[in-house]
């Protein structure tokens, strides 16, 4: 166990966010998780950083704090805590964010309440998601067990936090031998092979369709961009966003979805579960939605701006991926969206567009790129997903059969 971990910590460190000798590191962390926080850090350290600041964060106060404040409170966001991120970011910080949200943590805590205090947050963070998003800086987000998540995913489990660890150790490929960085690289060359081949044929729509109901097309915009796997900051620094990951991504057009498409696993929005999701866009703006559980929930998403009712974000991970095929509900975005083909709503990442992260706000709306205060991520995989490209002369191409890529 102290092998996994510590190669987890270092995998995170040096290939994750790939820090470098004298670069600040923000680790985001839930007080859960202060015993690997720390040894990130120590990691950091080890690297070279030039220091490390970590961030915490306590779902349980959250839930006092959302039920007993003033609205007042709720419609703030602190600018000290916006400084922090700011004026690290500006320094070059790389930045680390463990993702361990207990999927319920808020449920019975009013919608509109969840919904102010997004709100503020995502407006005094505006800047920053935008720096993020443009690969300005390094980033990475990870996971670690926490008691009340574990219990949700092996509520049957005597020791559900053991349990936990070995999922999340399998799917970042640690193994304690070493050799995690050397598996992520032959990794992350198959995803640069499966981009190549999208970015190939350049198409013009994706048509979804899966028996579940879903009967999507989604049109790309001109000069879109797949990626996935590594990347690489604006200044050419090369880093892996999501440990675990297994997808390839793109961008819509914000004005081009049309049709129905059916979630295949639960939205975790605001501490809260969504299930049985279905959305029918008209000319990229959903139009109408149903959900089995959470639906006051999916309308505060969708309302929370203009933006957050269409797209921006698509995602292609194969059926037969090893997270699917471990047959865990993480409730947990990072897992899930890596076990299942995927989209989401909201803000769209302008490194996906041909020059996209030298327009501004009005010129990525012009070429049809999404804005919003929220990205939020939802999937739509199946066994029998079925995806065929449509070339700019109008030429049908398969790229889905039966849940996976077909061969490139």
């Amino acid at each position: 166990m102290e092998a996994r971990l510590s190669e987890y910590a270092r995998l995170a460190v040096k290939t994750g966010v790939n820090l470098r000798e004298g670069q600040p590191l923000i680790i985001n962390a839930p007080i859960e998780c202060a015993d690997f926080a720390r040894r990130l850090a120590r990691e950091g350290y080890g690297a070279g950083a030039k220091d490390v600041t970590i961030v915490w964060n306590d779902e349980r106060f959250s839930r006092i704090r959302f039920e007993m404040a003033s609205k007042d409170a709720l419609s703030s966001y602190p600018d000290w805590r916006r400084r922090l991120y700011m004026d690290n970011a500006e320094d070059d910080a790389a930045i680390i964010s463990i993702h361990a949200e207990d999927p319920e943590a808020f449920l019975g805590v009013a919608t509109e309440r969840l919904a102010t205090a997004q709100q503020a947050a995502g407006e005094a963070l505006l800047e920053y998601r935008a720096r993020i998003m443009a690969n300005k800086n390094a980033w990475c987000v990870i996971s670690v067990p926490t008691e009340a998540w574990a219990k949700k995913v092996f509520p049957n489990e005597k020791d559900a936090e053991s349990k936990l660890w070995e999922a999340i150790f399998s799917t970042v490929r640690v193994l304690g031998d070493g050799g995690a960085e050397a598996r992520w690289k032959a990794h992350t060359d198959f995803l640069r092979r499966a981009s190549d081949f999208m970015n190939g044929w350049a198409f013009s729509s994706l048509h979804y369709v899966n028996g579940l109901g879903t009967d999507l097309t989604i049109c790309l915009p001109e000069g879109h961009v797949w990626a996935g796997g590594a990347e690489e900051t604006q200044a050419g620094r090369v880093f892996v966003a999501n440990l675990p990951t297994e997808e390839i991504y793109t961008l819509p057009h914000c004005e081009g979805v049309d049709g129905t498409v059916v979630a295949t696993k639960p939205l975790v929005f605001q501490g809260n579960l969504i299930t049985g999701l279905r959305l029918r866009f008209e000319a990229g703006k959903v139009v109408s939605f149903e959900a089995e559980k959470g639906r006051a929930h999916l309308e505060a998403l969708l309302r929370t701006d203009a933006g957050a009712a269409r797209l921006g974000e698509v995602a292609l991970v194969p059926f037969d991926s090893p997270i699917s095929k471990s047959g865990v509900l993480f409730y947990n975005t990072l897992f899930d969206e890596n076990a299942s083909c995927h989209l989401a709503l909201g803000k769209a990442y302008p490194t996906c567009l041909a020059g996209g992260t030298e327009m501004d706000r009005l010129a990525l709306l012009s070429h049809g790129v999404n804005d919003s205060l929220l990205h939020e991520d939802f999937m739509v995989g199946s066994q029998d997903l079925s995806i065929t490209g449509k070339t700019k002369d109008g030429k049908d191409v398969p790229v889905f059969r039966d849940g996976n890529f077909v061969e490139f």
